[in-house]
């Protein structure tokens, strides 16, 4: 573990160069931009996959902790939190050992570079084992920090109900699978309906992701979903960010129109 430690503290043991691409999240009712996710890239815009595969355990909490800094340079440098949009970044819950430790280096970051705390969001992705009690710690003590919690990809990961019973967080996105062609498949529409009833009388934020089509994006606004995140709308933009008069309003008029 001190190794470990010691990787998480600096963040030197990770050598692959990398960037980042954000792809806004976006409140369909206004057209504002909600959030901006970072995502991981080459330093010439390459797929995430070029830097992915070379994280392993000996490394990935070095990894963890240079995406976070990284990030935070990125959108400061591009003024993300200009229009109110928040910051919301990936951490893996295995490079986590201590959150109230491994968050140091996050903080020193958003001082030094002036990103305010109240913007940012936490989001993990539930598609690796993770040990229920050590995930807990970490959403528990981000929210007890003044952190906005996510669960990505909800509905296609190990934690699903049995997290959320334990743990409200303050969003959850719904996989893209289960969006993925809802415009001609009643069994996910009705999955949806009833997720987002669900989540919004627990008072959790709902975002549907991998929207790609104007029929999903109708179906979508007819459940009264409010948060989209898909190419439809924008793709992610290397080293940029997409701003809320930059979003395909073609294709939120005519999703409007068709629900």
């Amino acid at each position: 573990m001190a190794s470990a430690c010691e990787g998480c503290r600096d963040g030197a043991d990770f050598e692959v160069p990398f960037s980042m691409a954000f792809q806004p999240i976006v409140d369909i009712a206004s057209g504002d931009v909600f959030a901006q996710e970072a995502l991981v890239r080459g330093v010439n815009g390459e797929g995430a996959y070029s830097v992915l595969s070379a994280v392993g355990p000996e490394n990935r909490y070095a990894f963890d902790q240079q995406c976070r800094v990284r990030a935070l340079e990125l959108a400061t440098k591009l003024d993300l939190a200009r229009d109110g949009a928040r910051l919301s970044i990936n951490f893996m819950p295995n490079a986590v050992y201590e959150p109230r430790a491994c968050i140091r280096l996050t903080l020193a970051t958003a001082m030094r570079t002036g990103f305010p705390l109240s913007q940012f969001i936490f989001e993990f992705t539930e598609d690796e084992r993770i040990d229920t009690a050590h995930i807990l710690n970490i959403l528990r003590t981000y929210r007890d920090m003044g952190f906005k919690t996510a669960i990505d990809d909800f509905g296609a990961g190990y934690a699903g109900l049995s997290l959320l019973s334990k743990f409200t967080p303050d969003i959850v996105k719904l996989d893209m699978d289960l969006i993925r062609g809802i415009d001609g498949d009643p069994v996910r529409r009705k999955i949806v309906r009833h997720l987002k009833l669900m989540l919004e009388d627990l008072g959790v934020t709902v975002v549907c992701e991998g929207v790609e089509t104007f029929d999903e994006l109708a179906v979508l606004t007819e459940l009264g979903v409010r948060y989209v995140q898909g190419y439809l709308l924008a793709r992610p933009a290397f080293e940029a960010v997409v701003r809320a008069d930059e979003i395909d309003r073609a294709a939120l008029s005519k999703s409007i129109r068709a629900a």
